[in-house]
């Protein structure tokens, strides 16, 4: 009987996991994980667009997002993103009047 392969909440959580392990120098932290070797997370031949979605939504759930950058992906803490500096309205109103 054929295994059937691990749910993009398994694999989110393998994500996580790699997360907090150390290589490439740092102790934890952020990185990026080549089309093959998530195939190969995941046992699949093909990664789908509707899998990615579903693994970004799951990945969102555990604190962290995951992103497609058409030659690899990224993974990094969502919290990395809350010290980013926000637009002002004012700013959005003047850019969509230069238009």
């Amino acid at each position: 009987m054929k295994k059937e392969p691990p749910t993009p909440s398994d694999v989110a959580r393998k994500l996580v996991e790699i997360y907090e392990r150390p290589f490439g120098g740092k102790p934890t932290g952020r990185y990026r994980i080549s089309p093959k070797n998530l195939r190969s997370l995941m046992q699949r031949r093909r990664i789908s667009d509707e899998i990615v979605r579903l693994l970004t939504e799951e990945m969102f759930e555990l604190g962290f997002v995951f992103i497609d950058m058409e030659s690899f992906f990224v993974v990094t803490s969502a919290r990395t993103h809350t010290n980013y500096r926000r637009v002002p309205d004012s700013m959005v109103k003047q850019a969509d009047d230069e238009q």
